[in-house]
């Protein structure tokens, strides 16, 4: 796993059973050299497939979300069975720009970054509505749930126990959609 930070640039080995993780805003380029099957979980109820991961493409595709959008969009918004070409384009276009974020990294130069922090901040914004609301029914809600939870205990109740279910999803909503890192096999969970 190659990542980028303010820290500078790093390289992190991946192998099976390895559990790693890092922090929002971490650039980040997984480089899979051979059959080594990567199950990802994402925090803040999938924010990074809504968008507010923001790939690391030439600075002159960054200028505006118009620009951005045409750029990182795929045909059937990425729908398992439509053409790989675009998704393909789109991370080469990725790694173009990881690449010149890299070398100026290494060089010592971390301006390069910080402009495309700046270049991601504007291009999230006008989002950022419809990810709080996904936050508040997600992340907030089961944090909220939690507190109720320890509260009713605290009084020696537990009236969530009678709640008390087994879920499962059997299979994945889709196989195979083109998501920002790769193929993605996604669970709805909500």
């Amino acid at each position: 796993m190659q990542t980028l930070t303010l820290s500078g640039y790093r390289e992190t080995p991946l192998r099976p059973g390895a559990l790693v993780w890092f922090a929002p805003g971490t650039i980040h380029r997984l480089v899979n050299d051979g059959g080594l099957e990567i199950i990802v979980l994402m925090q803040n109820s999938g924010l990074p497939e809504a968008g507010d991961a923001v790939l690391t493409l030439p600075p002159d595709l960054l200028t505006d979300p118009a620009t951005y959008a045409a750029a990182v969009a795929l045909p059937g918004g990425g729908a398992p069975g439509t053409d790989l070409a675009a998704a393909y384009g789109r991370r080469d276009l990725a790694v173009r720009g990881f690449e010149l974020l890299r070398a100026a990294a290494v060089a010592g130069d971390l301006t390069p970054l910080r402009q495309f922090h700046a270049a991601a901040i504007g291009l999230v914004q006008p989002h950022l509505e419809s990810w709080r609301q996904r936050w508040r029914d997600g992340a907030l809600r089961a944090a909220d749930e939690t507190r109720q939870q320890l509260d009713a205990l605290a009084r020696g109740e537990a009236p969530h126990f009678v709640e008390a279910e087994v879920y499962q999803i059997a299979e994945p909503r889709d196989r195979g959609r083109r998501g920002m890192c790769g193929q993605l096999d996604t669970y709805p969970v909500s």
